[in-house]
């Protein structure tokens, strides 16, 4: 997805963690220092955890008598809260001190999947109480979210190489979560799951507090702090607006949430299992996060001096997800279309966010990022909603080679948009 300039505002010292004075002045900030390496297990945890949540929510509802409705319910309303919210939350990230908020966001979470492993492992289970528990930590997602952003800059130099270096954990903990969480429900429960969900929060909360963040402007004061909330809403959206490859490139990515992503990861999962079975759907998906573990790698080594125009050439290949499915292609060829596909996505993934967090003012890092995580999330659920009739209407196959074709047009589009390929690298010299 698109999400994601360097020297946000300075922060006061968050409790418990100090801010590095020396910071702002060190010179060169590499890659891997021990903060960087802080925030790196954080994210790496954090996403394990995540992609551990729709089995333990799949495995204790259905224990407890609950359809895949009720699973779906649960999920939404998390994705509901967060992408309803995550605005908001760029505006106080903004405001704010980003760590303290991005803390206690994990805090709000580590006591929300704690509730929700006694729940289950007390086998009290209500659906109303899990959806309530699921808003909660969409909310404290909206309110972590921003901050993530504004936080890489300002632990290594190397922009683009600590956001490849985060790409590679990321997928490889979505690689191990499922499988993870599927081996704890099976020696354990449900409730183990969300118990060990709940630690991950309280390892990244943990590594976010032992955090040095140099400070970014000397003396940092927020430029906005003196404004209202509304009226910090309001210069976000104009910044956003003012920068048309940033909101171009969200409205081709709403097209292509709708009309590729949305139909294609349920009508993959639907297909590949019912032709093939679930074995076939694991390597497939296994395939997809391998692909973008090579990704990120790629992301490492490559430095184009026009990255969103290289980011839009390597999304040409994520055809090869959809259309080798909707081809009922063998099932190692769609491993291998899955794989490029990933890689593909993983890579534009890193050119996106180091753009973004290198070409847009620090004051409004936040408020940019959240506009940008929320116009790439919104379209989503319309595209799977439509994914059903769609299927229905023309048959699964035939709306996967629709998304397949329309993944060649999505580069297209950004190529022609002469503010998206002509963006050049903001640490180029000859700028």
């Amino acid at each position: 997805m698109p999400a994601q300039s360097p020297l946000p505002s300075a922060e006061a010292g968050a409790a418990g963690g100090r801010e590095d004075p020396a910071g702002a002045g060190a010179g060169a900030r590499p890659v891997w220092s021990r903060d960087f390496a802080l925030f790196f297990v954080a994210r790496a945890v954090a996403r394990l955890g995540d992609t551990m949540l729709p089995v333990a929510l799949a495995a204790g509802l259905l224990q407890h008598g609950y359809g895949a409705g009720a699973v779906g319910l649960a999920m939404a309303a998390t994705s509901v809260a967060f992408a309803g919210l995550v605005v908001f939350g760029g505006v106080i990230a903004d405001r704010f001190s980003t760590r303290k908020l991005m803390i206690g966001a994990d805090l709000v979470r580590l006591g929300t999947q704690s509730l929700a492993a006694a729940l289950f492992y007390s086998g009290h289970v209500v659906l109303w109480e899990i959806c309530v528990i699921g808003f909660v930590n969409g909310v404290a997602g909206a309110v972590f979210q921003p901050g993530v952003a504004s936080t890489v800059p300002r632990l290594a130099s190397d922009i683009q190489g600590a956001n490849g270096a985060i790409r590679i954990a990321e997928s490889a903990a979505q690689l191990g979560g499922p499988a993870l969480a599927g081996l704890l429900v099976g020696f354990a429960s449900a409730g183990g799951v969300f118990a060990a969900h709940a630690a991950t929060y309280a390892v990244s909360a943990l590594c976010l507090l032992l955090l040095r963040l140099a400070p970014l402007v000397p003396g940092g004061v927020p430029e906005h702090g003196g404004g209202t909330f509304r009226a910090d809403l309001v210069e976000g959206w104009r910044e956003f607006r003012a920068r048309t490859w940033l909101w171009a490139v969200i409205v081709v990515w709403c097209v292509y949430m709708i009309a590729v992503w949305g139909p294609s990861v349920p009508l993959v999962a639907t297909e590949v299992v019912q032709q093939h079975g679930p074995r076939a759907y694991g390597l497939i998906n296994s395939a997809l996060g391998a692909g973008t573990v090579v990704g990120g790698f790629l992301a490492l080594r490559l430095r184009p001096r026009r990255m969103l125009r290289a980011g839009a050439v390597s999304l040409f290949v994520f055809a090869g997800f959809p259309a080798t499915v909707g081809a009922d292609l063998s099932v190692p060829v769609m491993a291998a279309g899955a794989a490029v596909a990933g890689a593909g996505m993983s890579f534009w993934g890193v050119m996106w966010a180091t753009s973004v967090q290198t070409q847009v003012p620090p004051d409004v890092l936040n408020r940019i990022h959240a506009y940008d995580v929320a116009g790439s999330l919104a379209m989503m659920p319309v595209g799977q909603a439509l994914a059903g009739p769609a299927a229905s209407a023309l048959g699964a196959d035939q709306v996967l080679l629709v998304s397949g074709a329309i993944s060649f047009a999505i580069p297209v589009a950004l190529l022609s948009v002469p503010a998206v390929r002509d963006l050049i690298r903001a640490d180029d010299p000859g700028r």
